[in-house]
């Protein structure tokens, strides 16, 4: 199992951004797509941005389109989530996830994930 670990979460104010990253315990990142999910309480846990493993590919939540940026450098095995004018409807906790030889389309479905961090906390005030 790879391990991922996210940081850069904390508390904003509606319309501010945040950057998270999330680094993964592997020298390489070779043919390992990851993605960024998110969890609010009381529901569901909902996909919110995936990148492959070259970062050619990327893939949006409609509800982040146009916000939120996805990226990752393999040589520190990071990836990122730059999100801007937040909003309190994103607050949850962010959840960092990866699967070797997959698509960012296919990391959509939260089912896909094989790997899966320990979640940092996004809470966006009104």
């Amino acid at each position: 199992q790879v391990q991922l670990v996210e940081s850069g979460g904390g508390l904003v104010q509606a319309g501010d951004s945040l950057r998270l990253s999330c680094t993964a315990s592997r020298h390489t990142f070779s043919r390992y797509a990851l993605g960024w999910f998110r969890q609010a309480p009381g529901k569901e846990r909902e996909f919110v941005a995936a990148i492959s493993w070259s970062g050619d590919s990327t893939y949006y939540a409609d509800s982040v389109k146009g916000r939120f940026t996805i990226s990752r450098d393999n040589a520190k095995n990071t990836v990122y989530l730059q999100m801007n004018s937040l909003k309190s409807e994103d607050t949850a906790v962010y959840y960092c996830g990866g699967r070797e030889f997959w698509t960012a389309q296919g990391m959509s479905a939260t089912t896909a994930i094989r790997d899966w961090g320990q979640g940092t906390q996004v809470t966006v005030s009104s």
